[in-house]
């Protein structure tokens, strides 16, 4: 409601500012084709982002002067900090860079947006910005009509550029006609009060653009046409500053944990640092005059004194700041926590950030369909009556089962609905609205992600099924059927740990493997060489307790052969299974060593034993996570 009615009022007070003043008009304008200029770069740098730029991202920023770096320099190229910040929530919401070498990128862009005051006071106001942009207009659209999505990037890049620029000269030319009727300057507040309030109009003003680096060109054009004192300017920037991160808040309000960490460092950030700014005003007003000095900016040469106050204090923040990185992401980390309610869960990776973004997107995507791969081992694991950990271990499961008769009694259904059934719905509804933008082979690929989302949701459906009679008959005073129901227990289990073997192994094994995986689940069948006849005319078991466990064999079946196909749909991903397929039509067939395979004789000759095959740090650190 408070926003509703905030965008009302701004658009009434916009509506009659037009229609008195024809140069309140020109500046609008120029301030509404600079913002439509910035949605045009963003739009040209997206159309990059599916391969270079995210390849870059993730390299550039394992340390923190490098996310330093990378922010700088990706936001001085792209002019847009809103990019940068959307790049940088994606990754981080994939789990592809950490928190703290997210914040290092945002203390990077903020450093970076200077470049921006930099060319407007040293370029704008001085050059007739508005001959370079209309070429930059015309062939950026001649390119954005293309059906290449390279030339269409380029051409919104273009185009963008040229609006920039037609924009920044709106905006002088509207002012420089201010000054003929009306002298703003006249409104200035000097001292403290007027520290404040013209911090407060700059926080203001941002909030309303949704965008620093508008404001600040703004700024320097009523600056340059006198309009504003130098004071009240600097004041305004500091604002500027401000408001940028209230962008950021209610770009996070939709995005996941990692988003709003970030959204949280980034007030944190600017806040510090426009505290700095006020308290320190004098003493930065001096290291402007004394940088001008040398450098050979003029005494009055305001915007560029502007732009060298509004370089000294973000810088003088990273400084500050940067040494406090590591107690700042520890503070949100317990502040911010991944999950209120442990006893349920939703979705963790997927964020509307990564929508624009193709590859990002996938990637997002298959770490979600992963996080729902584990929920669901879990369930299964304990429906069978084993702990996770000791499916993850090395600890004899025939030996658990003999050793504990106590079943675990975990509602699987129930957790269905509280650890499956939502990230489901929420991993469909963010493939469908990602192909969008994807070519088709990253189409192919969301697919075939969502195919292992379904098994995986299936696979425990199907374990409900068979979850009365498992507990029924595992402790049963008949040992026939507590025996054949251990061992469907065991064919799970051991099952679940021969997909977190085959997980840990290079690529080509893991292909074989599954292959193995697939005869080895066929062989198992409590029909096979009458044993299930045996054991009803030997009146071992009853005929009732017979169509139960064939019931329930046939689910156990599903349940393997389902998490089968969702674990190589995972961990064997389309474009590396086909060229495996290719090589291997070029090749002889690998030897059986290839797959290094024995078999576990506790696993009763069912599945192939992956020789020599560590358990990855994954499985210990969910062990050490969760103990259950």
């Amino acid at each position: 409601m408070y926003r509703r009615l905030t965008l009302l009022g701004t658009m009434l007070v916009l509506a009659w500012g037009l229609w008195v003043s024809k140069e309140f008009q020109t500046v609008a304008a120029g301030v509404a084709i600079f913002l439509f200029g910035m949605l045009f770069l963003e739009e040209g740098f997206s159309a990059f982002t599916g391969g270079a730029l995210e390849t870059v991202l993730q390299r550039s920023t394992k340390t923190l002067p490098r996310s330093l770096s990378f922010g700088v320099v990706s936001t001085s190229v792209m002019q847009s900090s809103s990019l940068v910040s959307v790049l940088t929530i994606s990754f981080l919401s994939a789990g592809l860079l950490g928190l703290r070498e997210g914040i290092g990128i945002i203390y990077g862009a903020n450093i970076g947006t200077t470049t921006g005051a930099w060319l407007m006071a040293g370029f704008g106001m001085k050059v007739k910005i508005s001959a370079y942009a209309m070429p930059m207009l015309v062939f950026g659209l001649f390119c954005v009509l293309q059906k290449s999505k390279a030339l269409k990037g380029v051409g919104n890049i273009l185009a963008g550029m040229g609006f920039l620029f037609l924009g920044i000269h709106f905006m002088k030319e509207g002012f420089e006609s201010v000054k003929e009727s009306i002298d703003l300057a006249t409104f200035a507040i000097p001292g403290l009060l007027g520290l404040v309030a013209f911090t407060l109009i700059g926080v203001f003003a941002t909030v309303v653009m949704q965008s620093s680096h508008a404001t600040l060109m703004l700024i320097i054009a009523a600056l340059a046409a006198d309009q504003i004192t130098y004071e009240n300017a600097l004041a305004l920037a500091i604002g500027a500053n401000i408001g940028t991160t209230i962008t950021a808040i209610l770009g996070s309000l939709s995005a996941n944990i990692a988003g709003k960490r970030l959204a949280a460092a980034h007030l944190i950030f600017n806040v510090t640092t426009a505290a700095i700014a006020i308290i320190f005003i004098g003493p930065f007003r001096d290291a402007v005059d004394l940088v001008s000095i040398q450098v050979g900016i003029a005494e009055d040469n305001w915007t560029l004194k502007l732009a060298v106050f509004h370089t000294l204090f973000n810088l003088a923040g990273v400084i500050v700041m940067s040494p406090m990185v590591g107690p700042l992401v520890r503070l949100l980390e317990s502040r911010i926590p991944d999950r209120a309610d442990p006893d349920s869960d939703s979705a963790r990776y997927l964020n509307e950030a990564a929508l624009s973004l193709p590859n990002t997107a996938l990637e997002v995507l298959g770490k979600e369909v992963q996080h729902l791969f584990d929920n669901a081992f879990e369930l299964i694991a304990h429906g069978t009556g084993f702990h996770r950990r000791d499916v993850l271990s090395k600890v004899s499961l025939t030996e658990r089962v003999n050793d504990d008769r106590d079943v675990m009694h975990e509602n699987v259904l129930d957790g269905y609905y509280r650890r499956i059934k939502q990230i489901y719905n929420d991993i469909v509804a963010f493939a469908v609205r990602a192909q969008e933008n994807m070519s088709g082979e990253q189409t192919e690929e969301v697919y075939s992600l969502r195919i292992a989302c379904r098994n995986t949701a299936q696979a425990v459906k199907a374990m409900t099924f068979m979850m009365p009679n498992i507990e029924k008959y595992a402790d049963s005073s008949n040992t026939a059927i507590k025996e054949q129901y251990d061992a469907l227990r065991l064919h799970i289990a051991h099952l679940l740990r021969r997909l977190y073997e085959v997980r840990g192994v290079d690529l080509n094994t893991r292909f074989i493997a599954f292959d193995r995986l697939k005869g080895a689940v066929k062989e198992h069948d409590v029909l096979a060489e009458g044993k299930l006849d045996r054991l009803v005319r030997d009146q071992k078991i009853t005929p009732l307790m017979a169509t139960s466990l064939m019931n329930d064999a046939a689910h156990a079946t599903e349940v393997a052969e389902l998490l089968i196909e969702a674990g190589e749909r995972l961990w064997v991903p389309r474009r590396s299974a086909m060229q495996l397929i290719r090589d291997d039509m070029l090749t002889e067939e690998a030897p059986d060593e290839t797959f290094g395979q024995t078999f576990d004789a506790e696993a009763s000759g069912i599945y192939p034993r992956i020789v020599g095959v560590e358990l990855t740090d994954e499985y210990h650190r969910i062990t050490e996570e969760d103990p259950k």
